[in-house]
């Protein structure tokens, strides 16, 4: 049974920053892409970053290129999204998302629960 368990969310202000972590369980973790996602209320689920199996490769959207950054520590299980320089439209629920073959907005074998991000302006 694959487990992705995110944490890290809160509400902040506009201009701050935050840092979600997603732990992975339950399978060879090095051998997984990793992502994130978030979906806003009323919105449809959007990629927001990946990286590849040893964390040598990222890949961003365009909204969060330069404010973002993920990356992973394999000998811990770990993922993370650190997010600077907020806004109130990265307010959103925050998915970690991995994945055996697929890298980038496609991706999603498996999904965490989720974690809120609010950004107050």
């Amino acid at each position: 049974q694959v487990q992705l368990v995110e944490s890290g969310g809160g509400l902040v202000q506009a201009g701050g920053s935050l840092r979600l972590s997603c732990a992975v369980s339950g399978r060879t973790f090095s051998n997984a892409y990793m992502g994130w996602f978030r979906q806003a209320p009323g919105k449809d689920r959007e990629f927001v970053a990946a990286i590849n199996r040893s964390g040598s490769g990222t890949y961003y959207a365009e909204s969060v290129k330069g404010r973002f950054t993920i990356s992973r520590v394999n000998v811990k299980n770990m993922v993370y999204l650190q997010m600077n320089s907020l806004k109130p439209e990265d307010t959103a629920v925050y998915y970690c998302a991995a994945d055996d073959t697929r890298f980038g907005e496609r991706m999603g074998d498996y999904w965490g629960q989720g974690t809120q991000v609010t950004v107050s302006s």
